[in-house]
């Protein structure tokens, strides 16, 4: 359902549909206005000359549509490098992409708390504003409800996106061989940390902002069939990502330890904290699972585009260790990757 006059709510005691309206037209359309949305219907529309637009920018086939949807309740609302309506976004960009599709329509559940400031809902709108121009995707649809004060931390945001496949065959853990490579697009850990030193109110020397960021843009620079595999190593980070790929192809694993591009602070941090930087949460890196041949070409790709300049490959898929991931240790040893044990970070997304 789209945001609409007849939903009855409220900001504070009193106000009901006449407050509603009034934030509608005053806040959320301010930053959220197109087309489509503006018809403040009960579903969008999307007819010829929409969907005529949607899939223009595409290879002149439609090789199918992903379907997919998520939650997002961050804290805090605001963290070093970005916020729960940036990363509401690109969460859902990113779900989208590395399913080799393009994002061509989202739609945005927000749940308010009675009382949450219209100043900070603005900022969260119009960082998602500005996340959607980056990723060249509008919301066409939205809805919301207020809570009463004490029962939503602020602000939740629930967003759904659909997107169309630009290659066929699409990335897929069927395609996954031995001897395919592992590349990542960049650090790893930024995200879960940045959040949590915010929440903590912990300060260390150096400075670690979140990655968050809608990838689309690096994904589409290098999608092609050789491109087996694709997924982004949110919560559980790379290690959780790793084994659900042996888990489900029953091939092996090997990553390196000197190849995985981990930042001098993050490394620091993870070390005083106890915490494995390969199970910390991402929200702006994406792993790639790439036939060998075409890896350095894949690479050199990414490292052209903003979010892919610190890109490696940081391993290989194998079926010499039982299904099992294994890295080898700065110290030359190896160890096995396992899972990681509950959520290290909680509410990091």
């Amino acid at each position: 359902m789209p945001i609409s006059n007849t939903d009855r709510i409220l900001l504070s005691h009193g106000g009901g549909g006449r407050r509603t309206e009034e934030l509608i037209k005053n806040v959320f359309a301010k930053y959220l206005a197109n087309p489509i949305l503006d018809g403040m219907d009960d579903a969008a529309f999307l007819g010829e000359s929409e969907l005529r637009t949607f899939f223009s920018g595409g290879a002149g086939r439609v090789n199918g549509l992903v379907f997919t949807t998520d939650s997002f309740v961050v804290k805090p609302l605001f963290f070093p490098g970005g916020d729960i309506g940036r990363l509401a976004v690109s969460g859902t960009v990113n779900d989208i992409a590395v399913m080799g599709a393009r994002p061509i329509a989202l739609s945005a559940a927000f749940i308010l708390e009675e009382g949450l400031k219209i100043s900070e809902l603005e900022s969260v709108l119009e960082s998602m504003s500005a996340t959607l121009r980056e990723a060249d995707v509008q919301v066409v649809t939205a809805d919301t409800k207020v809570v009463e004060r004490g029962r939503g931390e602020g602000v939740y945001i629930s967003m759904s996106g659909i997107g169309m496949v630009e290659v066929s065959p699409p990335p897929s853990l069927r395609r996954i061989e031995p001897g395919d490579v592992l590349i990542i697009n960049g650090p790893i850990g930024l995200h879960g940390l940045a959040v949590m030193l915010e929440r903590q109110g912990m300060e260390f020397e150096g400075k670690i902002e979140s990655d968050v960021a809608p990838l689309w843009g690096l994904v589409s620079s290098v999608l092609g069939p050789e491109i087996k595999f694709m997924r982004d190593p949110t919560r559980g980070g790379l290690a959780m990502t790793l084994n659900e790929i042996a888990d489900a192809t029953g091939l092996g694993i090997v990553i390196d330890e000197n190849l995985i591009p981990i930042t001098p602070e993050v490394e620091t941090v993870s070390e005083l904290l106890g915490i494995e930087p390969i199970e910390i949460a991402n929200e702006g890196k994406v792993l790639m699972v790439v036939a060998r041949e075409r890896a350095d070409e894949v690479l050199e790709k990414m490292k052209m585009h903003r979010h892919g300049r610190e890109a490696a490959v940081i391993g290989e898929v194998t079926d010499s260790t039982g299904g099992r991931v294994v890295m080898r240790t700065k110290l030359g040893t190896t160890k096995i990757v396992s899972k990681p044990v509950g959520e290290t970070l909680p509410r990091i997304c």
